[in-house]
């Protein structure tokens, strides 16, 4: 049990950096396991992995689901990337980088999604909120 306690810590830990710990609430909510599994699993044994910095396995993870075309997640991402100190520029040539291996529509699809990030974030510095939140 001891082991399962030490993973969802390091998960918790790193979603923190990442400034994502309320990610996945909804998992909690429906089934309290599943977010536990996913926490610990996720973030505790993979993120927390010692081979790549969690700014590298930041741009991985960005560049892989820019490329799969995730209508989800990449909101999360965009967000956390940029928590970590991860530029406006940097995540754009991501994209741009990717669009070109996996096809324009991916770059199209990204670009929208990043540019909704961005327009949350202003609007949110701004005391405005958004009337429908984005998909994490």
């Amino acid at each position: 049990m001891s082991d399962y306690k030490d993973r969802y810590k390091r998960g918790m830990a790193v979603l923190k950096k990442m400034g994502r710990e309320k990610l996945m609430l909804e998992q909690k909510a429906l089934c309290p396991d599943m977010y536990d599994i996913s926490v610990g699993h996720l973030f505790g044994d993979i993120w927390a992995r010692p081979g790549l910095s969690l700014r590298e396995r930041q741009l991985v993870t960005l560049a892989a689901n820019i490329a799969l075309a995730r209508p989800s997640g990449n909101y999360s991402h965009y967000r956390s990337a940029q928590h970590i100190g991860i530029t406006k520029e940097e995540i754009c040539e991501v994209i741009l980088q990717v669009g070109h291996y996996a096809g324009w529509p991916t770059l199209s699809l990204a670009t929208r999604q990043f540019t909704e990030v961005l327009k949350e974030e202003a609007d949110r510095k701004k005391g405005k909120k958004r009337r429908k939140p984005l998909l994490v």
